[in-house]
């Protein structure tokens, strides 16, 4: 049996938004519970603020009330986690720990404990997609956190390619692994109805999600389908003045549509098991990020057999192959935008057989067992 404990904020908490790492890291825990081995979870409380404990169906999960003195803030947090990994190791000996690209930046090694960096995205990663700099004190907390790794696994090929313009992984051992999907929960519902000309997008509302590209392209859309309805599903982004991204779109943005405006509808954050039933509601699920390491929404709505368009940037072609189990589309490009959308709805037949071809290939290649199985591997792999 091993002890494998996930150092992230992200774990998911009832009635609050999380974002793909949580969705993630809840996932294969869970997967690994099944397989006999434990999952610890250590990270702080960004949801309450206040220490707390909970026990998912065998995952602990150890929230951190949050240290706020200015200045200090980064290194008495560390300082919480580093004690808590201590205590936790001491009562049942951890045999990995697993974060994401800053994780290890600031905690002390615990030996005979292997630390593994996941892929997720980091700061270096994605400064081209959000045209920015390296942030000096981001940059050197993610080189000193790779420094430390004694692994590191990569959810796709453009990951990995990608974030090694940056930084080294110093010929530590390294894989790549797709991030799983829940197929217990993405499946097809035959019971729920497809609402014509149900276009839907999910992720978090934002810039690199290309979600402002695609409101845009929805006008030559809407002017030749005047029934389609784009249905956004999602958690809010702040601007560093603390600036709704949503009050930016709607004010900005919106009224560039004319009266197509009020065919797009923001829901706003919604349960991942709600989620799959507005998939399946859908007519096609288009997700035109800027930028991915590998886009979890894409693969789940395949999973439910839903016509699915994604980005040809980034890891998109690693997912989808261009009308055989999905559209890839520019997502810089709104005409190629709508041209995709507007193919899918007028090929309902062509869509519908891309539909079948694309559950096939993610229970094939996004399998939970599968993949819990090749982790584990790996694990071992790093520790021997």
């Amino acid at each position: 049996m091993m002890h494998i404990c996930f150092i992230t904020n992200e774990y998911p908490k009832t009635q609050f938004s999380h974002g793909g790492v949580g969705t993630f890291v809840q996932t294969i825990s869970k997967s690994f519970i099944k397989l006999g081995h434990k999952v610890s979870v250590i990270g702080i409380n960004v949801y309450t603020g206040i220490d707390e404990e909970e026990n998912d169906n065998g995952v602990f999960i150890y929230r951190l009330k949050p240290k706020k003195i200015k200045g200090l803030t980064w290194y008495l947090n560390n300082q919480s986690i580093n004690k808590k990994l201590r205590e936790i190791h001491g009562k049942e000996p951890i045999s990995i720990v697993e974060t994401a690209e800053l994780g290890l930046a600031f905690i002390k090694k615990i030996k005979p404990i292997k630390y593994i960096i996941r892929l997720h995205g980091g700061h270096h990663f994605f400064a081209e997609s959000e045209e920015r700099g390296i942030n000096k004190w981001k940059g050197f907390q993610e080189k000193r956190s790779f420094k430390k790794a004694d692994g590191f696994v990569a959810v796709s090929d453009f990951v990995k390619t990608h974030t090694e313009k940056y930084l080294s992984y110093f010929n530590k051992p390294l894989v790549k692994i797709p991030s799983p999907i829940n197929l217990d929960v993405f499946k097809p519902k035959p019971n729920i109805d497809v609402l014509p000309y149900a276009i839907l997008f999910a992720g978090t509302v934002c810039e690199k999600k290309g979600i402002r590209y695609l409101i845009k392209a929805m006008s030559k859309v809407i002017a030749q389908y005047p029934e389609v309805k784009l249905h956004i599903y999602g958690r809010d982004w702040f601007f560093p003045n603390g600036n709704s991204y949503v009050d930016y779109l709607k004010k900005e943005i919106l009224p560039g549509l004319g009266d197509h405006s009020k065919h797009i509808i923001f829901h706003g954050a919604i349960p991942y098991k709600m989620l799959a039933s507005k998939y399946a509601e859908s007519q096609v699920c288009i997700f035109p990020s800027l930028m991915e390491t590998q886009g979890l929404v894409a693969p789940e709505a395949m999973a439910m057999k839903k016509t699915v368009i994604f980005s040809k940037l980034g890891p998109g072609p690693e997912t989808i192959k261009h009308k055989e189990t999905g559209l890839l589309c520019n997502p810089y490009d709104i005409n190629d935008i709508s041209n995709q959308i507007i193919w899918t709805i007028k090929n309902e037949a062509e869509s519908q057989k891309i539909a079948e071809n694309a559950r096939s290939f993610v229970l094939e290649n996004f399998n939970i067992e599968t993949l819990s199985h090749k982790n584990i591997e790996f694990y071992n792999r790093v520790i021997s």
